[in-house]
């Protein structure tokens, strides 16, 4: 890649040209009365020790070192984007740099989220969407689209020693990034009761971290299904150069065409790719897979009540994903016999998580820079950043679900298994 003319995420500094938020770009000329009465009425909803707002005429670095953070719109067009639709088009207005943040952006995405719940009550999604059902095909294309930007994107800002892409464990506050996504991984396990030698199929491998986790500390052989080309091929070098390529298989396939036996059916992080349409076939298939004695586990980003995606994450970031309630996630267990036996919200941890990531992207934009172009830089700070106070403010849950067949009594009575002595 060459520096600054990539950007898989398909936004630029052009981006904007010939559709109705181009109009004020070029010849917006001096504010006027109206443009400042707009600024007015946005400024008035923030808490103005935390941010303030600038029109075009303020100088382009303008802010005081300390103090609130500032929010420049660059033209007239990019006022009236954020007025018009603020969810749809504040991201991209950031990314191409119409609208410039000087001071803490996180400060900025807090005062947002509290000036939504005051002022805003989110609509319930329309039925239509809470069904989506994306296909083979455009599940690929979603996966590709995320997942396949580059591994060593990836590994600049995730923990160096599994590359989990998603929620760790905090079990002590004090953890690094690596001790608590091994402490993630460790607790997954227990609430599985994963035992030496038990077959265990997981859909949605990532880059393989936590295949080669339980074969490696807790002797399981696990198949791990997955369809993005650039992690099933890191993650079948690293297997073999752990000698772990015996104990595990890595399978570049959707999880829908995985047959056999299972002990234990496993999913980290990609039920927000499936789709609420799918949910009873995803359940029918753990139904065909797992042992009468078989149990499981689903780890998702979600909400506590039907919203889509925000729709500059799901145009730029992950297209095709849905956060789904616990409400809809029933679909995949009550149609097919399947007993919840404990539900887990781990939404802070996830909220500490993306801390740690943000702070390890912001150490590393220098590479990032050299791998991308400068509006791919701002978005995936903002998508980090944003999602960060998404979990802080209570906009996302992250949910693990344990699960088992109806009737199956070989279970614990009690939790302790989950937290042993010194674990």
């Amino acid at each position: 890649m060459s520096k600054g003319d990539v950007n898989p995420l398909g936004v630029s500094t052009k981006d904007f040209e010939g559709d109705g938020l181009q109009s004020g770009r070029s010849s917006a000329g001096p504010p006027t009365r109206l443009d400042r009465w707009l600024q007015e009425r946005i400024a008035e909803r923030f808490d103005s020790s935390q941010v303030r707002f600038v029109l075009w005429d303020a100088p382009a670095e303008t802010g005081p070192e300390s103090g609130p953070a500032t929010v420049r719109f660059g033209d007239r067009g990019a006022l009236f984007g954020l007025l018009t639709n603020p969810a749809a088009n504040f991201g991209d207005l950031y990314s191409t740099g119409r609208i410039t943040v000087h001071g803490d952006l996180l400060a900025v995405l807090d005062e947002a989220y509290r000036n939504r719940h005051r002022h805003t009550r989110v609509p319930r999604t329309p039925s239509r969407f809470r069904l989506q059902t994306p296909n083979l095909s455009e599940s690929r294309e979603n996966i590709h689209h995320h997942y396949d930007i580059g591994n060593e994107f990836y590994r600049l800002w995730l923990d160096r020693a599994a590359l989990q892409y998603t929620c760790a464990y905090y079990a002590d506050e004090a953890m690094s990034l690596e001790q608590a996504q091994q402490a993630k991984m460790h607790h997954v396990c227990r609430k599985l009761r994963l035992e030496p030698g038990e077959q265990v199929v997981e859909a949605g491998g990532g880059w393989g971290g936590f295949a080669m986790f339980m074969a490696r500390n807790y002797g399981a052989r696990v198949r791990s299904f997955n369809i993005s080309k650039e992690q099933i091929a890191w993650s079948r070098d690293r297997a073999k150069a752990e000698n772990l390529d015996d104990l595990v298989e890595f399978v570049e396939d959707d999880y829908r065409n995985i047959s056999g036996r299972c002990d234990v059916f496993v999913s980290i992080g990609m039920l927000e790719h499936v789709g609420v349409g799918n949910y009873r076939e995803l359940g029918a298939l753990i139904d065909r897979v797992l042992t009468h004695e078989g149990r499981g586990l689903v780890h998702t980003i979600g909400r506590d009540s039907s919203q889509p995606l925000n729709p500059w994450i799901a145009r730029r970031i992950f297209p095709g994903a849905y956060p789904p309630t616990l409400r809809e996630m029933m679909e995949i267990f009550e149609p097919n016999e399947l007993s919840v036996l404990d539900v887990e919200n781990l939404r802070l941890h996830y909220a500490r998580t993306l801390e740690h990531w943000l702070e390890r992207y912001e150490q590393n934009l220098e590479a990032v820079r050299s791998m991308f172009d400068e509006a791919f830089v701002r978005a995936w700070r903002l998508y980090l950043a944003g999602s960060l106070k998404a979990f802080e403010h209570g906009s996302l849950q992250l949910f693990q679900v344990v699960f088992a067949r109806s009737g199956m009594n070989e279970i614990p009575r009690t939790r302790e298994h989950m937290y042993p002595a010194g674990g």
